[in-house]
């Protein structure tokens, strides 16, 4: 059973919550892939993947370039766990993988993070939620409060 995480973005960006996830999944020693709806989204990812901090950045790429499982960190618009990701972020829209499937399955974690402004984002985050649920997966909702923590809704 894989755990899945959904994060309703309201107050910040998904620029200002991402980097900060990824951050978190290496510390834990885990390798992350970075699904994006198009290759536009998965370039500006790239970029602020390097640039978000002044005083340090988070190893990665885009699948393409260089050797998938070199990168800790691996951004695509593919459905394939090129990196042998332990972590799945599916940002922007992208499509979930199949929720019965092997490579749900294999991964520790499938954070959806979606924002909450967006009625059709949020029509398909409900979707997915339905879907993970009936996978038999451990689904979970997080909201921002009003002072910006986050805080599991269900």
């Amino acid at each position: 059973m894989t755990e899945v995480l959904f994060y309703h973005l309201e107050r910040r960006s998904l620029e200002d919550i991402l980097p900060g996830l990824v951050e978190r999944t290496l510390e834990r020693k885990w390798r992350a892939l970075i699904k994006c709806e198009s290759a536009d989204r998965a370039a500006a990812l790239d970029t602020l993947l390097w640039t978000y901090d002044d005083q340090s950045f988070l190893p990665h790429a885009q699948l393409g370039d260089g050797e998938p499982m070199d990168q800790p960190v691996l951004l695509t618009v593919e459905n394939e766990n090129a990196n042998k990701a332990d972590v799945l972020f599916l940002v922007g829209g992208a499509e979930p993988p199949d929720w019965n499937g092997e490579q749900a399955q294999s991964l520790s974690r499938i954070v959806m993070l979606f924002d909450g402004r967006d009625e059709e984002a949020l029509a398909s985050a409900r979707k997915a939620w339905s879907e993970a649920k009936g996978g038999g997966h451990e689904v979970t909702y997080w909201k921002q409060s009003s002072a910006g923590k986050w805080e599991k809704q269900a």
